[in-house]
């Protein structure tokens, strides 16, 4: 019996350059350059390019989808504008060159409610300073959850971060200005009545 091949062992993977200026994988490196941490399924790149001029970047920890979303871009002819790659952002992050990115969306993240899977959680501190460092200055952070803990949690892992600050009086907002583009888990949310609290962010000078 042959042995089992990974069908994903070619996943996207970024270049190996550093430091790594994303914007250039794209054929307009000139635009404005959005960051999906944990895109999943795609949906809510799919939907951003839709209505907004940027270029996306997405980076999937998870091979299987960063290929799947990956290939689906390059079919309906968006590989120019936006990419998907098998990357965990708490290590691909520091490869960036500072300030090349306009916005960073982190929807929906750590599914982890056992106390030995903390170590696993993607917003912390380390992750936070990285985008503070990767993000433009009046560049734009954007959290979304529908757990009130882990809503709160971010709160204070951002407020830890002085390059950060909320956009209104409080980082809270009813809704993401994002040409109505949403993520499936904020969909079925919705879809199932429970409250979303978002978080939006501007990066300081």
């Amino acid at each position: 019996m042959k042995p089992e091949t990974d069908p994903y062992q070619d996943a996207p993977r970024l270049p190996e350059e550093q430091p790594l200026d994303p914007r250039r994988l794209f054929s307009r490196p000139t635009a404005p350059l959005e960051l999906e941490i944990g895109p999943g399924r795609g949906w809510f790149i799919l939907e951003r390019l839709e209505v907004a001029p940027a270029n996306l970047i997405g980076l999937e920890i998870r091979r299987k989808w960063a290929t799947i979303v990956d290939r689906r871009l390059a079919e309906r002819g968006l590989a120019g504008r936006a990419r998907v790659f098998a990357e965990d952002a708490r290590w691909a992050l520091p490869r960036f060159a500072g300030a090349c990115l306009d916005v960073a969306f982190v929807h929906f993240p750590d599914p982890w409610w056992k106390k030995r899977h903390h170590k696993r959680l993607v917003v912390e501190p380390g992750l936070v300073g990285q985008l503070a460092r990767v993000l433009r200055p009046g560049g734009e952070l954007f959290l979304q959850t529908d757990v009130e803990e882990r809503a709160e949690a971010y709160e204070q892992v951002v407020a830890a971060e002085p390059r950060f600050t909320p956009v209104g009086e409080t980082a809270r907002v009813a809704d993401g200005p994002w040409g109505g583009a949403r993520s499936p888990r904020e969909r079925r949310a919705l879809t199932d009545g429970l409250p979303v609290v978002r978080l939006h962010y501007r990066r300081g000078a």
